[in-house]
């Protein structure tokens, strides 16, 4: 337990540090409300167009919207900040010289970088969609209940599958730093691939069928498709904890990646700055 230690205080610091910006947490609050409802507005268009039975019920899409906004700063869509400025200007030559393994310590840094906004913003936008939006008169907008308790305890294990999920692809994404020193690539790069394939433009059963079977295979389903999919119910319980259980091998195949890159990239590393 104690080698764990310095890596729970790394995630803790950097996750009460990252709390203190509750000015671009509102800001961002605002923002996903708004395209919570554009998308709203468009699924429910599509809906009442659409003759055929869709895999989805208008429900079930319902919660994956508000759900998808509540915890969209989870997603790996950008490169953290902090760390590619330690790229550029040579500081993360202090890194290299910590006494802990280099990629857990990065690792832990990027999960609270993950998971702190996100607190932020979710907390706040459940509390408006479960409690508020009913009491407006608008209970078909509103993000409902899972559909029983187990459905809930799955979503909650999937949700932290997905954050690990979620911090191994930034990981990724950052280790690249080391070999492209920008991070302008990445950043243009992974909002495209992220939001599509995660399931946040569409939601993935929506997409034809002949696309399902590369859908199903790909990592990025865990991030969204996966966890938002258990709590509405359209995976049922019986199929969640083997859905869960994918999410933890792409975690540990990622992982394992991550590593590798990053024995290769630190064994030659030109530190910038001097």
């Amino acid at each position: 337990m104690k080698r764990f230690l310095p890596y729970m205080a790394v995630v803790s610091a950097r996750y009460r540090m990252l709390l203190q910006y509750r000015a671009a947490a509102f800001a961002g609050l605002v923002t996903q409300c708004f395209w919570g409802a554009i998308r709203l507005m468009i699924v429910a268009a599509f809906y009442a167009a659409s003759a055929p039975a869709q895999p989805m019920s208008l429900l079930e899409v319902v919660a994956y919207i508000w759900l998808g906004q509540a915890f969209f700063g989870m997603l790996p869509w950008n490169i953290d900040e902090e760390f590619a400025q330690k790229v550029r200007d040579g500081s993360v030559a202090y890194d290299l010289l910590r006494p802990v393994d280099l990629y857990a310590f990065w690792y832990s840094h990027t999960l609270a970088y993950r998971t702190a906004p996100t607190t932020l913003r979710a907390i706040p936008l459940g509390c408006l969609a479960m409690l508020v939006l009913p009491r407006l008169g608008l209970a078909e907008w509103a993000l409902g209940a899972p559909p029983s308790w187990v459905s809930g305890v799955l979503f909650s294990v999937s949700l932290i599958g997905a954050a690990a999920l979620s911090t191994a692809i930034t990981m990724l994404t950052n280790i690249s730093l080391l070999w492209t020193i920008s991070a302008a690539g990445m950043d243009r790069i992974m909002p495209a691939v992220v939001t599509v394939f995660a399931g946040m433009v569409i939601p993935l059963p929506l997409f034809p069928d002949w696309v399902q079977p590369f859908l199903r295979l790909q990592p990025f389903r865990g991030l969204v498709d996966v966890p938002f999919r258990i709590y509405s119910g359209n995976i049922p319980p019986t199929v969640a904890l083997l859905e869960i259980v994918s999410q933890g091998v792409w975690v540990g195949c990622l992982v394992w990646l991550g590593r590798v890159l990053l024995a290769r990239g630190t064994r030659k590393l030109v530190v910038q700055g001097g």
